[in-house]
Protein backbone atom coordinates (compact mmCIF):
# COMPACT_ATOMS: atom_id res chain seq x y z
CA UNK A 1 0.00 0.00 0.00
CA UNK A 2 0.84 3.34 -0.54
CA UNK A 3 2.33 6.32 1.69
CA UNK A 4 0.59 9.49 1.77
CA UNK A 5 3.38 12.17 0.96
CA UNK A 6 2.93 15.54 1.97
CA UNK A 7 5.02 18.72 1.33
CA UNK A 8 5.44 20.94 4.64
CA UNK A 9 6.96 24.16 4.45
CA UNK A 10 9.98 25.30 7.26
CA UNK A 11 8.94 28.81 8.35
CA UNK A 12 11.55 31.37 10.42
CA UNK A 13 9.11 31.20 13.15
CA UNK A 14 9.55 27.33 13.49
CA UNK A 15 13.26 27.61 15.01
CA UNK A 16 14.14 28.19 18.70
CA UNK A 17 17.08 29.51 20.47
CA UNK A 18 19.08 26.51 19.18
CA UNK A 19 18.48 27.19 15.78
CA UNK A 20 16.98 24.12 15.14
CA UNK A 21 13.23 23.39 14.30
CA UNK A 22 11.77 23.23 17.99
CA UNK A 23 10.12 20.14 19.50
CA UNK A 24 6.52 21.11 19.69
CA UNK A 25 6.29 22.97 16.19
CA UNK A 26 6.97 18.99 15.07
CA UNK A 27 3.43 17.89 16.14
CA UNK A 28 2.08 21.12 13.57
CA UNK A 29 3.82 19.23 11.03
CA UNK A 30 2.46 16.01 11.81
CA UNK A 31 -1.37 17.74 11.90
CA UNK A 32 -0.80 19.55 8.91
CA UNK A 33 0.31 16.11 6.93
CA UNK A 34 -3.04 13.87 8.96
CA UNK A 35 -5.65 16.83 8.08
CA UNK A 36 -4.27 16.28 4.09
CA UNK A 37 -4.24 12.87 4.26
CA UNK A 38 -7.71 12.40 6.01
CA UNK A 39 -8.79 15.02 2.88
CA UNK A 40 -7.80 12.60 0.55
CA UNK A 41 -9.64 9.68 2.25
CA UNK A 42 -13.07 12.40 2.08
CA UNK A 43 -12.41 12.64 -1.28
CA UNK A 44 -12.27 9.26 -2.19
CA UNK A 45 -14.99 8.75 0.02
CA UNK A 46 -17.71 11.31 -0.58
CA UNK A 47 -20.01 12.30 1.57
CA UNK A 48 -20.83 10.69 4.75
CA UNK A 49 -17.16 9.63 5.89
CA UNK A 50 -14.49 11.48 7.74
CA UNK A 51 -17.25 14.52 7.75
CA UNK A 52 -17.82 14.65 11.26
CA UNK A 53 -14.49 15.35 12.76
CA UNK A 54 -11.73 13.62 14.93
CA UNK A 55 -9.50 14.14 18.20
CA UNK A 56 -6.18 12.89 19.20
CA UNK A 57 -5.77 10.46 21.76
CA UNK A 58 -2.01 10.17 22.14
CA UNK A 59 1.32 10.85 20.14
CA UNK A 60 4.30 9.51 20.28
CA UNK A 61 7.32 11.13 18.72
CA UNK A 62 11.06 10.40 18.05
CA UNK A 63 13.07 12.79 17.57
CA UNK A 64 16.22 11.51 15.50
CA UNK A 65 18.33 14.70 14.26
CA UNK A 66 17.73 18.02 14.22
CA UNK A 67 16.26 20.23 11.51
CA UNK A 68 17.51 23.39 10.84
CA UNK A 69 15.78 26.18 8.58
CA UNK A 70 16.16 26.01 5.28
CA UNK A 71 13.93 27.05 1.80
CA UNK A 72 13.05 23.80 0.82
CA UNK A 73 10.17 21.99 2.27
CA UNK A 74 10.35 18.62 4.33
CA UNK A 75 8.35 15.51 3.56
CA UNK A 76 6.10 13.83 5.77
CA UNK A 77 5.27 10.45 4.94
CA UNK A 78 1.77 9.50 6.70
CA UNK A 79 0.47 6.23 6.93
CA UNK A 80 -1.81 4.04 8.96
CA UNK A 81 -0.52 1.56 10.95
CA UNK A 82 -3.78 0.27 12.76
CA UNK A 83 -7.34 0.59 12.80
CA UNK A 84 -9.72 -0.66 15.46
CA UNK A 85 -13.30 -0.38 16.15
CA UNK A 86 -13.07 3.31 17.39
CA UNK A 87 -9.55 4.33 16.89
CA UNK A 88 -7.04 4.73 14.21
CA UNK A 89 -3.01 4.70 14.42
CA UNK A 90 -1.76 7.10 12.05
CA UNK A 91 2.44 6.82 12.24
CA UNK A 92 4.76 9.56 10.27
CA UNK A 93 8.17 9.90 9.32
CA UNK A 94 9.31 13.88 8.75
CA UNK A 95 12.22 13.56 6.06
CA UNK A 96 14.13 14.75 2.66
CA UNK A 97 16.03 12.99 0.45
CA UNK A 98 19.21 12.41 2.68
CA UNK A 99 18.04 12.03 6.09
CA UNK A 100 14.93 10.75 8.40
CA UNK A 101 14.27 13.82 11.34
CA UNK A 102 11.42 12.49 13.07
CA UNK A 103 9.55 9.31 13.22
CA UNK A 104 5.86 9.71 14.99
CA UNK A 105 2.52 8.02 15.30
CA UNK A 106 -0.57 9.19 16.67
CA UNK A 107 -4.13 7.50 17.86
CA UNK A 108 -6.50 9.21 16.69
CA UNK A 109 -10.65 8.33 17.36
CA UNK A 110 -13.12 9.28 14.75
CA UNK A 111 -15.86 12.11 16.97
CA UNK A 112 -19.51 12.90 16.59
CA UNK A 113 -19.31 16.62 16.67
CA UNK A 114 -23.62 16.91 16.76
CA UNK A 115 -23.00 14.69 20.15
CA UNK A 116 -20.15 15.60 21.64
CA UNK A 117 -18.84 11.72 21.84
CA UNK A 118 -16.39 9.78 19.56
CA UNK A 119 -17.96 7.19 17.43
CA UNK A 120 -16.59 3.80 16.21
CA UNK A 121 -14.82 3.65 12.61
CA UNK A 122 -17.67 2.75 9.60
CA UNK A 123 -16.66 -0.61 7.37
CA UNK A 124 -16.41 1.49 4.75
CA UNK A 125 -13.96 3.98 6.53
CA UNK A 126 -12.06 1.04 7.43
CA UNK A 127 -11.57 0.60 3.61
CA UNK A 128 -10.61 3.48 2.82
CA UNK A 129 -8.21 3.53 5.56
CA UNK A 130 -6.52 0.26 4.14
CA UNK A 131 -5.43 2.58 0.64
CA UNK A 132 -3.22 3.91 3.30
CA UNK A 133 -1.66 0.86 5.44
CA UNK A 134 2.14 0.22 6.33
CA UNK A 135 4.43 -1.15 7.99
CA UNK A 136 6.50 1.35 9.95
CA UNK A 137 9.61 1.85 9.26
CA UNK A 138 12.46 -0.15 11.45
CA UNK A 139 15.20 2.29 13.09
CA UNK A 140 18.59 1.56 12.34
CA UNK A 141 21.09 1.53 14.51
CA UNK A 142 22.79 4.34 13.92
CA UNK A 143 19.89 6.43 14.74
CA UNK A 144 19.54 7.73 18.21
CA UNK A 145 17.58 10.24 19.37
CA UNK A 146 17.78 13.79 20.05
CA UNK A 147 16.24 16.25 22.13
CA UNK A 148 14.67 18.65 19.64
Amino acid sequence: MARHQYSCPLRWSDMDAYGHVNNAVFLRYLEEARIDLIHQLRLKAGEGSFVDGSVVARHEIDYLRPLVHRAEPVTVETWVTKVGAASMTVSYEVKDAEQVYVRASTVVVPFDLASGRPRRVTAEEKELLKTFADEPAEPTGSEEAVAA
